[in-house]
């Protein structure tokens, strides 16, 4: 979206739009390489490339980090050519345009990232990383410590075998049983199909914590902002 520049240039903290104006009147300001000096002139921040005294804009916007806990029936993309429900049609009143890190199944609920921070991103989902990304399982039954055994040293799917998981049993109550599993990978709906191969089917999926973070009390289509020592640890853990 085209803005006046010395809106933009005062949106990044370079200066007042007085000062934008004088910068531009001057000629320190370039838009694609060329000197601006027109106060009426305009750009797009995210298409355009902007100097100020040499110097490219880059912090355009301010880094903003929701956690939303995801209802089932939702799907993790910014646009679905099925018309289903996207997760964004969650997000209220956030005027920052924010992208899913990572993203959860149909069905699958719990804590869902969103940012706008790209390197923030890139290295949370990066495999390289590692990122631990622990889920809540239901599923009728129990696990034999053959399967636990299976689970926590890799299973072979059709798409390779997963890495090490980790479980810890949470507590049984009649004929269901719940079970904590952290994963570092990311592939299609790789837990509920782990479970399948050793014969389980999985009643409820829901993430429960994702890195640092940890979905807590935050109730079924409900977000937050991250504060500031979220923010810290997260970027320290990507």
């Amino acid at each position: 979206m085209k803005e006046r520049l010395q809106k933009i240039i005062a949106k990044a903290g370079i200066a007042s739009r007085r000062q934008a104006e004088n910068l531009i009147r001057d000629g320190m300001v370039r838009v694609n390489g060329i000197v601006v000096t027109e106060l009426g002139s305009k750009a797009d921040s995210a298409e355009d490339s902007i100097e100020v005294n040499g110097k490219p804009i880059t912090n355009l916007e301010p880094k903003v980090y929701i956690v939303l806990n995801k209802p089932k029936g939702y799907v993790t993309t910014l646009k679905d050519p099925q018309k289903r429900p996207i997760v964004t049609d969650l997000l209220k009143d956030i005027k920052s345009r924010v992208f899913p890190v990572g993203r959860l199944d149909y069905n699958t609920e719990g804590l869902l990232l969103f940012t706008n921070d790209g390197d923030v991103t890139q290295r949370l989902i990066h495999p390289r990383n590692k990122v631990l990304k622990t889920y809540l399982v239901e599923m009728h039954g129990m696990l034999t410590s053959g399967e636990i055994n299976k689970l926590e040293s890799g299973i072979e799917l059709y798409d390779g075998f997963t890495a090490p998981a980790k479980l810890k049993f949470i507590k049984k109550i009649k004929d269901k049983s719940w079970w904590e599993i952290s994963i570092h990978e990311g592939k299609k709906r790789q837990i509920k199909r782990m479970f399948e191969d050793i014969g389980h089917s999985i009643y409820q999926l829901r993430r429960i914590r994702f890195g640092p973070l940890e979905l807590g009390e935050l109730t079924p289509g409900k977000y937050r902002f991250l504060t500031d020592q979220e923010i810290r640890e997260l970027v320290v853990s990507a």
